[in-house]
């Protein structure tokens, strides 16, 4: 092995790394060679009691790790596709040699506009309450209808389960949402290699009340 990859809190399936699995991921690469590399873009969408527990916050996995981030999805502007990176500076170099025939630079507009931005801590500190609030809101809406979950514990994805729905494939099912009641899902297997199909579709409750009231109304009448 030479490098792990990591994404916590974890798009499509809503779940984050504790701090319990972060020792463990420190205790099986130590005395190893392996780089670790965490993708935190959802850094500030834990929405659990327990902080965001980042790889950077463990000494030796910090020693080893890359660390992936995005301003996008703190900010509320995905389409802007800005980032980081932050990494060790021995990994730093090598990464350089790498991303700088990949990317040229972003637009001056957007840095000066983030700069201005995180000069205010409580601008990217009340993401997390903000999205808490609408996935309790979201979940709260859809108690009543047939579809099973847990509440998600990070990002805004929520995965719901409609085995006791349909036998259809989650593709199908997915597309006869979109179709029949104008209700748009990702059908879970789209993300893996093998396609392995375990009747989940994901939501994404970033939206605005009125939309996920509307979207909660149709899901009870499934």
């Amino acid at each position: 092995t030479r490098m792990i990859l990591i994404n916590t809190p974890h798009n499509p399936s809503g779940t984050v790394m504790t701090k319990k699995d972060l020792l463990e991921l420190e205790k099986i690469t130590s005395n190893t060679d392996i780089i670790v590399l965490s993708d935190e873009v959802y850094e500030h969408m834990c929405l659990t009691s327990e902080p965001h527990q980042s790889v950077a916050r463990f000494k030796n996995l910090a020693d080893r790790s890359i660390v992936v981030s995005s301003f996008g999805k703190t900010v509320h502007t995905t389409g802007w596709k800005i980032g980081y990176v932050a990494a060790p500076a021995s990994l730093m170099a090598e990464f350089r040699k790498v991303h700088q025939f990949l990317v040229f630079t972003c637009n001056t507009p957007i840095q000066f506009a983030l700069a201005e931005f995180l000069k205010n801590k409580e601008n990217y500190l009340n993401v997390k309450p903000f999205y808490k609030k609408k996935r309790d809101h979201f979940i709260h809406l859809i108690k009543a209808s047939r579809f099973s979950f847990e509440p998600c514990t990070g990002t805004y994805f929520q995965l719901l389960n409609y085995k006791k729905i349909s036998d259809e494939k989650d593709t199908d099912f997915a597309v006869r949402l979109t179709k029949e009641f104008g209700l748009a899902s990702i059908p879970l297997s789209v993300f893996y290699h093998e396609k392995t199909d375990n009747k989940l579709l994901r939501f994404c409750f970033a939206k605005k009340d009125e939309t996920l009231e509307r979207a909660a109304e149709i899901i009870c009448k499934i």
